[in-house]
Formats: C-alpha cells, structure tokens, sequence
C-alpha cells in the first residue's frame, strides 16, 4: 500500500518491524498470528498495554469505594492516620510536572509537538497584534527546537506584583501573561497564560533570549527552575540582518526525557503543516522551518548535570569549543560566548551547510537550506489549494471577511463536483478548533438557510416542497471559517472547541449578509450549487431502502448478523475484537487460531466497492459492505457516530502480505474513513502484520512449525498498527487524489513523488 504513509500516522507495537518477502502460507500465517496472540496478549498503542484476557475483571483500586461491597468494608480500606499532613500543595510549576496531560493532553506525540505550538503561538499573538511578519522555527541537532521572531520581544522590566523580571515571571508563573485584557493584544490564541510556562516546566532546558530597547536579556532554566540570572548586555546593532532588525524574542528548548518517555524527537512533517496553516492563516506572515538534525536519536540527549538535584546544569549547546568550556561543568564561561551561541541557533548554518546563506534582502528567503511558508491569499489560497484537482463549480472561491462587535469573521468556500463531503475547517484565533464549537454551528445553520432561501426566491425549490437539509447542500463543499474573538471561551488548554454563545449570532449576521449579496450578483453559481445539492437528496432517497436494511438497533437488541461472520462469546465491546480478513480460506485458518471467547472473524469475497467513487446507493447495495457495516455496527453513514453502536472497540484489517492484499486494504482504510471517519479518530481501527515466513524444522514428532517476521527474527512476536490521523485536510485530499474519478491528478502525485520516494516507507 503506497499512500498509507501520506494520510495516516500508525502507533506500532512492538517497535521492531522487520519487513520481507512475500507471504508464505498466508492461512497457516493467519493461525499462527491469531494463535500467538491468544496465548500472549498483545501490546497496543504508544505505551498502554491492552491484555486481551476475555472476561477477567480486576479488582477494585484502594481508595475507591467498591459499589458491591458493605459500608464497613468500604470504610476499612481508607488509610489509616488520614490527616491533614496528606493533603498535597503543589506550587509553582511542581503542578505542570505531575500532571502534564491536563496542560498539554498527553506525553506522547501529540503533546510534545504542543510545546512547539505553544511558544510558535505567541509568535503568531504577536503578529495578530500586527507587531511580527517573520518566525523562524529550527530543529536542532541536539534535539532541541528553538523559535524566533521579530516581535516586541517579551518585556523584562520588574512586575509590580511578583518583584520578579516579566521575562522570568510568563516563564515560571502559571496564569501570567500579557492576554488577560491589559491591552497589549486584541485578540490571541494564548488565554490561559500557561503556555510558555508550562513549556519551561517540561522542558529539560530552556533558554530564552529577547532583544528590545537596544539591549540582549538572556536567561536560562532547567526543568522550570532557574539557571541562570537575568543578564543584561549591549545587543549589537541589526542583530539578524533581513529578518530582525530592532527587537525579537528568541525560545529554545530540549524535551524532558523524564516527561516524554515514549518519543521526544519533532516531527518535521507535523511541523511543517502547522506552520504552513498558520501561514495560511495570516495573509502576509512568512515563517521558515530549518531542519538541522543529522541522525538524531532523541533516546540518548540526556545531558551531564553537576550540583544539586534540585537545580541541574543541562548542556544548552552541543559541541562548542574547547576554548568555551569550564572543563567542570560543561557551562558556557563568558557572556559573549553565550550569546554567540544563541546566535548560532540560526546563523550556523553558513559554515555548517556550505549551501546556506544570511540574506539581507527582507523579502526573500531568510536561510537557503530552510523551507519557507508564505501565502499572501490567505484562507481563500487555502481553499483554493484543497480544492487542487477537483472540478469545481465556480472558477473563484467565494471569500469574504467583516468586523461586528470586535469579532472579526473570515470564511472562504468552494464546491466541487466530484466531492461528495464536506470538508470544514474551523479555526478560533488560529487555533485549528478540531471539535467545532459556536462559529461552525453558526455557519452551517446559516449556510443551509440562506442557501434555501435563495433558491426559493429563484424558483429552484417549489413552494409544496421541503428546504433541503444542511448536509445535501454541503456535499462537496470545501469550506474555511475563521473568527479573530477578544475573549475566547475555549474547551481546555488545547482548545479543541470555542465555546462562546455571541460569536454563532455574529457568524451568523456576517454569513447572510455576504452570501446573499453574493449569490445576488452571481445567480448561475447559485443554481449550479443547488442542482447539485438536488442530485445528492435524490441519491440519498434512492439509498433510504438500502440504509434501513443495514440500521442497526443497540448492541443489547437483537439483530440480523452476516451469516459469514464467525462471532466471539463476549458481549463487552471494550474486550472484543474483529479480523477482517481475505477470503473464506483465511477465514476459515483464523476461525482455527482466534480465541472464541473475545475474538471474531470476518471473511470478505474478493475487493470491496471503492466508495470514494460510489454514491450512497451503490455503497448500500454491496453485499461486502453491508456485512462490515452490520457485523461491526457502524450505524448510517452521515449521522453522529454513536460509540454504544459498536460491537467491537478493535478493528484489525488483516489482509496478504501482496499487492492485492495492500489494495484490499487500502480500499477499507478508505470506506473506514469516508463512511465513519469517528472510528479513526477514536483509535479503534489497527492494521495486523501477519508473518512473512514459515519455517519447519525437524521431521516426525520432532517436527517443529514456526512463522517468522524476517530471515533473521526467530522469536514469535505479534504486530498491530494502530491507524491515526492528524491532519484530516490533508487526508482528505490525498484520498481524493488517489482513490478518485480523476486520473490527471493521481499521475501528477505519483511523478511528484517518485524520486523523493523511500523504499522502506513501502508497506511491501
């Protein structure tokens, strides 16, 4: 399967996947794999283990009260000596360090690269404020990651309040910060004031540099503590020529390894589309990425302390020179040498890349080795890049952007004809707002009626019929909607969700105003648009019968199930898994390896029906496809996504090590995510890796099978990949691309990459 590594991440247990030669005895293989992983269980995830142990209960945690046991024996189980003397306080940053997924979500993947968010973020406030027009964003070798902007620079007078510097007090304060209505900025993404904080907290070190008022203040932490003192020298003039000329503010910082246990190495890639989003986002703002890493090993950057453990002393800069050393410490000797350094950050790559180069030019690229991200369209380019090789309907994208009450609105749309979703993007202060909130409900409601009542007016819809529901005039819109709000009432420090009530009346206001005045100048859209919102009712009409044949009642009801499925004894959708599998041959070696008691088995005939180039009717007439949606219980394709429907919480796709295998299963990663996309996100779908090789030794009784991962591997282990997204714009478009009608754009990605392409991304 070639694409798979484009749109999906994959949480891989064990680490060690060795990939080899085709499948041999891929029923016998199947066995084994279901077998072993029986007998030995099986480790999923980046660092949870999931034993699949049938019915086996644990029992319950001390401290908590056990529902089936007596109030005496209940009350027995609560410590002994229970004072005040075991009530915790927790100051400072102390909080941040034993709890971080309350600040940053998790100490995976995703909440390392929020420690890059957050401080690239407040480069972004700052250029919102209108103060910044360049970020610069460098991967180092040492593992650390550093921002740069040239912004106001973080201010580093006395605070009345903590007697401390303002530099020191947003980096060891929670809740300190310049975004709680001082005026300082109009709207940001960093309300909580725990950003940058948070990030010294979990951070192995942190140094911070800022440039302002014709002076260098420099200061550097460990672990949230202070390392060093504010110091104060002369900044030279035009310190980063064609990039910072006056002021700025400069953040680098190395992941804990005591925090982030389980990876601590930036994903160019993540990086890399978040900034160019955020470029996207701020017409006019350009931000670079430089990757300086050269076969980085994030496992071993635990550096050499000296003194105290409460305060250690980190290595902030790789390999300096002799000369620059205390030979005791490993510290940094003159303030000079320090600074240099910290300008080394950026500039070190003229004499360590022969390639880069200082421009001095403003306007053009800052280092020849970095990667620019620069859209002066803003969203509309956005929707217009997303929208790349699709037929769209009209030739330009509908944008438009106004002011009311403080809150600024900005939408961009496009709709295409061969795209037969939708695809919405909400972002509150240039937080991607992953779970919606007031400004998408606002737009879709006021999307749906404006557009009805438009085509009324125009004679589009008869007076004795229905408005056409929201989702059928959605299908194949592609759509941006971006609100700049003063006070945002975001869901939690990741800020999945706005939550303020007055921004959907606004988006509201905004949207009809804008749309009608458009689509009153510009009537042929309109009908265009609405013919095909037509079309999708009729087909969802020709579907119903079909849909209600595969409606599902609740897991604790009775239903008709594929007489083809081989189902498991358990009832518990938390400990019961399904293979779906190629073939009744494989299916029948699985139905002999699986324990019945958790296990179930699925066998599909042949290739299933490509939905991405199916309309809902053709989707619920296939024999294939009605069997997953009813034996796994996916529900109705377009509704919310009801968890309790779900018969088992693992989907494993288990298919032939073979290029028909990798098609089979790249056409169920794209029904999986085009029919009901919620199980991807909810971390339900994994991909099995059966063994490559049998090998047989012995002969007789003393005959001994084994099925292997590679030459080399003896040892029976089991692998499953959990299936991840991160970036659904992005999956939306490649699935597009390479499983649609349209053959241009497929041969254009495919020439693209062919020569960037690495062999062993192949899953072969």
């Amino acid at each position: 399967m070639t694409f798979f590594y484009f749109v999906a991440s994959v949480a891989r247990v064990p680490d060690r996947v060795r990939r080899g030669a085709s499948l041999a005895g891929s029923g016998a293989s199947v066995r084994s794999w279901c077998v072993q992983r029986r007998r030995r269980g099986v480790t999923v995830g980046w660092h949870v283990a999931l034993r699949c142990t049938g019915v086996e209960q644990a029992p319950p945690s001390a401290g908590f009260r056990d529902l089936g046991a007596t109030k005496s024996e209940n009350a027995s189980r609560v410590a002994p000596g229970y004072t005040a003397a075991h009530i915790d306080v927790l100051e400072n940053l102390e909080p941040v360090r034993r709890r971080p997924g309350m600040y940053i979500g998790s100490t995976g993947t995703r909440g390392l690269h929020q420690l890059a968010y957050e401080v690239i973020d407040n480069s972004v406030d700052e250029a919102l404020a209108g103060h910044c027009d360049k970020i610069l964003v460098t991967l180092h070798e040492d593992g650390s990651i550093s921002v740069l902007d040239n912004g106001r620079g973080i201010p580093t007078d006395k605070h009345p309040k903590t007697g401390k510097s303002a530099l020191e007090t947003v980096l060891t304060v929670l809740h300190a910060g310049g975004k709680f209505g001082s005026g300082s900025y109009k709207v940001s993404g960093g309300l909580h004031g725990v950003g940058v904080s948070v990030v010294n907290a979990l951070s192995m070190w942190l140094e911070s540099v800022v440039y302002r008022d014709g002076n260098c203040y420099s200061m550097r932490f460990a672990r949230g503590e202070v390392l060093e003192e504010l110091r104060v020298t002369p900044a030279p003039p035009n310190p980063y020529p064609g990039f910072m000329e006056r002021s700025g503010t400069f953040i680098r910082f190395a992941p804990d390894p005591q925090i982030f246990t389980t990876d601590i190495e930036f994903d160019y890639d993540l990086l890399a589309t978040r900034l160019n989003e955020l470029a996207y986002l701020n017409a006019g703002l350009s931000i670079w990425l430089v990757d300086r890493r050269r076969g980085f090993d994030g496992r071993k950057n635990e550096p050499k302390f000296s003194g105290s453990d409460a305060v250690r002393q980190p290595m902030a800069h790789p390999n300096p020179s002799d000369d620059d050393l205390d030979r005791d410490h490993g510290e940094k000797t003159t303030e000079a040498a320090r600074l240099a350094s910290v300008r080394r950050a950026v500039a070190d790559s003229s004499t360590s890349h022969p390639n880069a180069a200082l421009e001095t030019n403003a306007e053009s690229a800052f280092l020849s080795d970095g990667k620019r991200f620069y859209h002066g369209g803003g969203i509309a380019e956005y929707v217009h890049d997303l929208t790349e090789g699709k037929e769209r309907i009209h030739a330009d994208v509908i944008h438009f952007v106004k002011e009311l009450h403080n809150v600024e609105v900005q939408v961009a749309l496009q709709w295409s004809r061969d795209q037969y979703t939708d695809m919405l993007l909400g972002f509150a202060n240039n937080i991607r707002t992953i779970d919606g909130g007031a400004h998408i409900d606002g737009f879709k409601f006021t999307l749906t009626r404006v557009m009805n009542a438009q085509a009324r007016q125009r004679g589009l819809l008869r007076e004795n019929t229905n408005n056409l529901g929201g989702d059928y005039i959605r299908e194949g819109l592609t759509a941006i909607i971006s609100v700049k709000v003063p006070n945002p009432e975001f869901e939690g420090q990741t800020k999945s969700r706005l939550g303020n009530p007055e921004v959907r009346s606004i988006v509201d206001t905004v949207v009809t105003e804008a749309l009608s005045l458009y689509f009153d100048q510009r009537p042929r859209v309109l009908t265009d648009i609405f013919e095909k919102a037509l079309q999708a009712h009729q087909a969802a009409e020709a579907a119903r019968r079909a849909r209600d044949l595969v409606r599902r009642k609740s897991v604790l009801e009775s239903s008709t199930l594929p007489g083809k499925l081989a189902d498991c004894a358990s009832r518990d959708p938390r400990e019961s898994e399904i293979f779906i599998v190629e073939g009744d041959s494989a299916g029948g070696s699985a139905k002999q390896g699986r324990d019945r008691r958790f296990q179930a088995i699925l066998p599909l005939r042949g290739k299933i029906l490509n939905i991405e180039k199916s309309d809902d009717a053709k989707v619920y007439k296939n024999t294939e496809i009605q069997a997953l949606i009813t034996a796994i219980g996916l529900g109705v394709k377009g509704e919310e996504f009801d968890p309790s429907q779900l018969r088992y919480h693992r989907i494993i796709i288990m298919t032939d090590a073979d290029t028909d295998g990798a098609h089979i299963r790249t056409l169920l990663l794209t029904f999986f995510f085009r029919y009901q996309r919620s199980v991807i996100e909810n971390g339900h779908l994994y991909i099995a890796r059966p063994p490559l090789y049998k090998l047989d030794t012995g002969s007789g009784k003393q005959r001994l099978t084994q099925y292997l991962y590679s030459e080399s591997e003896r040892e029976q282990r089991r692998t499953l990949d959990r299936v991840t997204m991160e970036d659904a714009a992005a999956s939306d478009l490649i699935f597009n691309t390479l499983m649609g009608d349209r053959v241009p754009p497929r041969r254009q990605f495919i020439e693209q990459h062919a020569e960037s392409l690495n062999l062993d991304d192949l899953d072969i």
